[in-house]
């Protein structure tokens, strides 16, 4: 995907990133947020705080995806980050999520962070498991019957981890 960067995200990306967002969090099976949530409030979840909200974008304009960096504790965890990915529907398939954890790596490395966490990694997204892991992160705790999924009732959340 020559045609693809990624860079941070901007004001005039709200209707590109509740595009990306809304279907992801209403079809309710790989984040913990009201389904019914609405545009403000997806929009304040996922770009409020200290979050640094990067999108992936092709060549024309199209977001493609986006993930958000932020500590993931303060204090004496202040070294570790978090993130968050979601990658439009209509870019499914297409890499678009492995250029943005590689470039989170980057970012995470250049803000000072020496490891990412992913703290609720729900056990039915495969996917998203079986690409952390090939990127070396490993499941440090599992959370039995923590998410109730829309399809496959009550599953497991993990907490994987990664040094950077």
């Amino acid at each position: 995907m020559t045609d693809v960067s990624i860079r941070s995200a901007e004001e005039q990306d709200g209707d590109g990133l509740w595009a990306i967002l809304q279907p992801v969090f209403a079809a309710g099976e790989t984040y913990a947020i009201d389904p019914d949530i609405d545009r403000a409030g997806a929009l304040a979840y996922w770009t409020g705080g200290k979050k640094k909200v990067f999108v992936a974008e092709r060549g024309g304009g199209d977001l493609l995806g986006t993930y958000y960096l932020v500590r993931n504790q303060g204090g004496g965890g202040a070294h570790v980050c978090n993130c968050g990915f979601v990658t439009a529907a209509s870019a499914q398939g297409m890499g678009i999520a492995r250029l943005m954890l590689e470039h989170a790596f980057g970012a995470a490395k250049e803000g000072g962070f020496a490891a990412m966490q992913f703290n609720f990694v729900i056990s039915a997204n495969t996917r998203a498991i079986n690409l952390w892991t090939r990127y070396g992160f490993d499941t440090v705790g599992r959370l039995p019957d923590a998410f109730f999924h829309p399809h496959e009732g009550y599953v497991d959340a993990l907490v994987m981890y990664r040094k950077l």
